[in-house]
């Protein structure tokens, strides 16, 4: 692992672009004009021939609803990529999609956001994936670092930022200074962690069968960490695991409170490991500047305030946390100059 090594001139405008490869979504940005993707990292392909019949919302749609020779599958996993072919189709399609609406004059430059936490070769493979997908040249930023820059942190000064991002497959916590991660915790918990334990719950305490879009749904409407505001109901329908037949039950949000238990108090340990081995110096700039909480699993009601009760520290959520990665890998291409070492290859 090398850090870019920088030729002045060398990227040319409209000719770059930025890429968060995650667990849930795929985000695009392309220099000049923001982001131009945002879709499901979902593809379904047939079985028999691996030809593929939908990507992204359109097999995100198909998720528990096809056919036997068809299936839609997640081929990032963790947040790293679980099956290279099938990512590399993925972002072939994509990058195929924004490169044809735009005249490049030489195949673009791509920056890809990675966990902090993976493996020389989970990072070999995301690579390949992008130079077959098109790229000319691929570079990398850790996520935690791409949120910091996306929510406006000044990632330069010798003050000690504290970020955690929570994604799909994963929950990256990083303390960022002098625009170096000095201490990180990476844990494989994140979104999906929380659906299945959705999924185990109405199986064990109602007898029902759902699938994961269903467990997503039952999340966004009622799940929550900590108690906030009124309870609320949603009804589920699924399958009985006893009779067999279709059947509808109401679900209240303190019982999915309950069946998230687990997987957020993963999160908040992996956040006390992340604040023990801080130094103390900017440990202190820490509880001046409180922590700053991005990626999708952030809108999750109460958990900041689980958090903040947790760790005595202020926590701040993004207003638009989907989207800090992207958007700060977007910066990056914006002044290159400014933030060429956090860049690898």
């Amino acid at each position: 692992m090398r850090v870019m090594s920088w030729r002045p001139g060398s990227w040319l405008p409209a000719n770059e672009i930025a890429v968060d490869l995650g667990t849930a979504n795929t985000l695009i940005y392309v220099r000049g004009e923001g982001i131009v993707l945002n879709e499901p990292s979902v593809v379904a392909l047939e079985k028999t021939t691996g030809r593929i019949k939908g990507i992204g919302l359109e097999a995100k749609r198909m998720l528990g609803r096809t056919p036997d020779g068809v299936q839609a599958v997640r081929p990032l996993k963790d947040g790293v990529i679980a099956d290279f072919d099938v990512t590399e189709k993925m972002l072939r399609y994509f990058l195929s999609s924004i490169i044809n609406k735009h005249v490049f004059r030489v195949k673009p430059r791509v920056i890809v956001c990675v966990p902090s936490g993976i493996t020389e070769v989970e990072k070999r493979a995301v690579r390949d994936s992008a130079q077959s997908a098109g790229a000319k040249e691929v570079f990398m930023v850790a996520e935690p670092m791409a949120a910091a820059i996306g929510v406006g942190l000044p990632i330069e000064t010798p003050t000690g930022n504290m970020v955690i991002d929570i994604g799909g497959g994963t929950t990256e916590i990083a303390v960022i200074a002098l625009s170096g991660i000095v201490c990180d915790t990476s844990i494989r918990t994140g979104g999906d962690e929380m659906d299945t334990a959705i999924v185990q719950h109405m199986r064990k305490n109602h007898n029902v069968l759902i699938g994961e879009p269903t467990a997503e749904r039952i999340k966004v409407a009622v799940g929550s960490a900590a108690p906030v505001g009124e309870e609320q109901e949603i009804e589920v329908k699924g399958r009985d695991l006893v009779s067999g037949i279709p059947k509808t039950v109401v679900v209240r949000s303190d019982e999915i409170r309950a069946a998230l238990q687990e997987p957020v108090q993963q999160i908040v340990d992996a956040v006390r490991r992340a604040l023990e081995i801080t130094p103390p110096e900017l440990a202190s700039d820490i509880v001046d500047r409180g922590i700053v909480m991005t990626g999708g699993g952030s809108l999750i009601r109460g958990l900041d305030v689980l958090l903040s009760h947790e760790t005595g520290l202020p926590i701040h959520v993004d207003e638009d946390p989907l989207t800090c990665v992207v958007r700060g890998t977007g910066r990056i291409l914006d002044d290159p100059e400014k933030y060429r070492s956090v860049l690898t290859t």
